[in-house]
């Protein structure tokens, strides 16, 4: 059974990101119908999550002195906020601006619920994690059938109104459950000694028995969110698939996922936090050499088998990650929930930076088949100088 404290945060974490994935699947098909080219695509990505990266430091220094509730239903309602701005923006700076506006939210939300898992004494921190990691999956399931019927019928401004709408009541519903968490303590805390707790973090995770875990994770999170995550609609697209088939390839994924996804977290938990990462980067980064090998002869059915490995690899070796730095860093649970945020949108600003280009210049099959090369040599170099 799992703690209270990790059912409101997934249930939260669930709820945002059900509003916020009515139209993320459609995003890059909204951006090119709008004649944004793919490098375009990839600044957009970058100017989400580069934000989020930047901002988390010191998002995890006003959790000592905010009620954190506050901050993550700030974070939310910027959320809310970006939905607006997707109908009003006027010209291509102000979008610009927005996407800044929501990697800042999201900072705002992702370290405030990683300070209150970090600091809640959990009982299995890589089974919380996993609940975390796998809220967005029940929301994917759903979510997109709901915007794509919203969009068919009152285009992208009707389900950017709609995700509003969810947002704001997420939002109350996130102060109200969490406001009184274990994590949600108010402490006193100077500059100076915050920057001191992040300097003892930072060296507790060069320490040589971490360090080559968290430098897998980050590997496989450039490549599966930035390259593989931001572009897949439009490679997808690339192959001639339409609007519908994707959707429906996006739902049947997300859906068959969740039953599965109860499997992999019953694993996720009889293993350790490293073997998790060395584990999940295998599967993925095969996952993607196949898909480049057969980029050509592909169909429904094993594109499907693909990505359902690929979000198995992703779960286990963020859950890993995540549990790894709770049990070596749980000294400094708001610090270190600060920089496992950075790891997801810093690598994936890096990875939808270089992935427009790099797929523009070579296309899609050689990112794959050489992205997933590099995951899987690095995670057998990595057990190879640990055994």
């Amino acid at each position: 059974m799992i703690e209270k404290t990790t059912r409101n945060i997934a249930l939260v974490h669930f709820s945002l990101m059900f509003g916020y994935k009515m139209f993320s699947l459609y995003f890059p098909l909204f951006l090119v119908e709008r004649h944004f080219t793919v490098p375009q695509v990839g600044y957009s990505t970058f100017l989400i999550y580069l934000p989020i990266a930047i901002a988390a430091p010191l998002v995890g220094f006003l959790n000592y002195r905010i009620n954190s509730a506050k901050l993550a239903a700030a974070g939310i309602l910027g959320y809310g906020v970006y939905c607006l701005g997707m109908i009003l923006f006027p010209n291509l700076w102000v979008f610009y601006l927005l996407q800044i506006v929501l990697g800042i939210s999201a900072a705002l939300f992702f370290v405030s619920a990683r300070s209150v898992l970090m600091g809640s004494g959990l009982e299995n921190p890589n089974r919380a994690f996993a609940w975390f990691y796998v809220a967005p999956s029940y929301a994917a399931a759903i979510a997109p059938v709901v915007g794509a019927l919203i969009i068919w019928k009152l285009g992208f401004n009707g389900v950017f109104i709609a995700s509003f709408c969810i947002q704001v009541i997420v939002a109350a519903f996130c102060f109200l459950a969490l406001k009184n968490s274990i994590g949600y303590r108010k402490e006193p805390m100077t500059k100076a000694q915050s920057v001191q707790n992040y300097k003892t973090v930072l060296g507790s995770i060069t320490a040589r028995k971490v360090f080559p875990f968290i430098l897998l994770a980050f590997l496989l999170l450039v490549f599966d969110n930035g390259f593989a995550g931001t572009f897949v609609v439009l490679f997808l697209k690339n192959l001639g698939w339409s609007r519908n088939l994707i959707l429906l390839f996006n739902a049947v994924l997300s859906l068959v996922f969740l039953p599965v996804s109860m499997v992999v977290i019953k694993i996720i938990s009889g293993l350790s936090s490293s073997r998790n990462i060395r584990l999940g980067s295998a599967i993925t980064g095969g996952f993607y050499v196949v898909l480049g090998l057969l980029a050509g002869a592909l169909n429904f059915y094993v594109m499907f088998l693909i990505m359902m490995g690929d979000n198995i690899g992703g779960l286990m070796a963020g859950s890993g990650r995540s549990g790894l730095m709770t049990t070596k860093l749980k000294e400094h649970p708001k610090e270190s929930a600060a920089i496992d945020t950075m790891f997801s949108p810093f690598s994936t600003a890096i990875g939808g930076l270089l992935g427009g280009l790099a797929i523009a210049a070579f296309g899609y099959t050689a990112i794959f088949i050489v992205g997933g090369a590099v995951i899987v040599g690095a995670g057998l170099l990595i057990r190879r100088q640990q055994s």
